[in-house]
């Protein structure tokens, strides 16, 4: 027998249906935030949530090894002012060496961060 087409709306697939609820809690400006927001870009709250979750990044915390590289790169910054300042004073002479150093150990912690 034939199937007759009585119209209306094609039934999703599977993977198309949203069947997970989410439910969250917000404090009074985070929710005032959100209805800016909302408000803004014309979209449903819902609708914002979903675009959020799929186009929005998250910034990770800062690693104990991050922080630990921070630390020495100021550091290092500190010592650099210290040589230019002697530099300065001397006439460039007997720093440069010690300014290549710092620099070339300035340059290997960049690229231990960056891996």
């Amino acid at each position: 027998m034939k199937k007759i087409n009585k119209g209306g709306r094609p039934t999703k697939l599977e993977s198309q249906k949203r069947k997970y609820p989410l439910n969250l809690k917000l404090t009074t400006t985070e929710n005032l935030t959100l209805k800016a927001k909302v408000k803004i870009a014309g979209i449903t709250r819902s609708e914002y949530v979903r675009q959020a979750i799929i186009k929005g990044t998250i910034k990770q915390r800062i690693t104990p090894e991050i922080l630990d590289f921070i630390r020495k790169l100021c550091g290092m910054a500190n010592n650099l002012n210290q040589v230019a300042r002697k530099a300065n004073a001397a006439g460039y002479s007997d720093t440069r060496i010690e300014y290549l150093y710092l620099a070339d150990k300035i340059d290997n912690l960049l690229n231990e961060m960056r891996k």
